[in-house]
C-alpha cells in the first residue's frame, strides 16, 4: 500500500512538473508560426525574426506574400502603437518609431506589470486577473502569458511575460478583423 501511495505521489509531482509553464525565447533566426482568422478566412503565417543592432525585424511568409517588417530601436523601447501592416506592398516595410509588430513595446509591457494597464492605439488595455481558460499552448505546454482586455471594445491579448520581447500570442475579437494564435515556436 506504501509502495502505491509513493507512486501516486511520483506521478502527481512528475505530471506538475510537466506542466508548468513556459517562456518561449526569441532570437536571431527564431520562427513564430501563427494561425490568423483574417475576414473570416483562416490563413498560416511565419514570422522569422532577424536581430541586429538593437533592431527587431519579422520576415513575413504567408500565401504568396514575402516580406520584411523592421521595428525600429526606439518603437521597441517605446512604442505606442501596434501596426497591422501585412507586409504586401514592398519587399521591406521600415514601422514609425512608435509602431511595433507582433508585440508591445517594452515601456508598455512596464507599465502592465506596475500598473496593470497600457495604452496601445489610444486604447487602455487592462491586465484580466481571473482564471484565463482560453490561453495558449504549444506542444501541450502552457505559454506563460497575461490576458488583458480592451476597455473601449472587446479586444482580448495574451502577451508573452518577457520584459525584452513582449510578444502577442493571440488575439480575439478584434475590430480589424485579424485575429492570430501563436501555434508552433522553432528555435534554429
Amino acid at each position: 500500500m506504501k509502495n502505491i501511495l509513493l507512486m501516486i505521489l511520483f506521478c502527481i509531482v512528475y505530471q506538475k512538473g510537466i506542466s508548468q509553464n513556459y517562456i518561449p525565447t526569441l532570437k536571431n533566426n527564431t520562427e513564430l508560426h501563427y494561425v490568423c482568422k483574417l475576414h473570416g478566412q483562416t490563413r498560416t503565417l511565419k514570422l522569422t525574426a532577424e536581430t541586429s543592432n538593437n533592431t527587431l525585424a519579422f520576415k513575413i511568409e504567408t500565401r504568396g506574400v514575402d516580406g520584411k517588417i523592421v521595428m525600429l530601436p526606439e518603437a521597441l523601447k517605446n512604442g505606442t502603437a501596434l501596426s497591422f501592416n501585412q507586409g504586401e506592398y514592398e519587399p521591406v516595410t521600415n514601422l514609425k518609431p512608435t509602431e511595433t509588430f507582433f508585440m508591445i513595446s517594452q515601456s508598455a509591457y512596464q507599465d502592465l506589470i506596475k500598473k496593470g494597464s497600457f495604452v496601445y492605439n489610444n486604447t487602455t488595455y487592462v491586465l484580466d486577473k481571473s482564471e484565463d481558460k482560453n490561453g495558449v499552448s504549444i506542444d501541450g505546454k502552457t505559454i506563460d502569458v497575461l490576458h488583458v482586455k480592451a476597455q473601449i471594445d472587446e479586444t482580448e491579448m495574451w502577451i508573452l511575460k518577457n520584459p525584452e520581447f513582449p510578444l502577442i500570442c493571440k488575439i480575439i475579437k478584434n475590430p480589424l478583423g485579424i485575429n492570430p494564435t501563436l501555434v508552433k515556436v522553432v528555435d534554429k
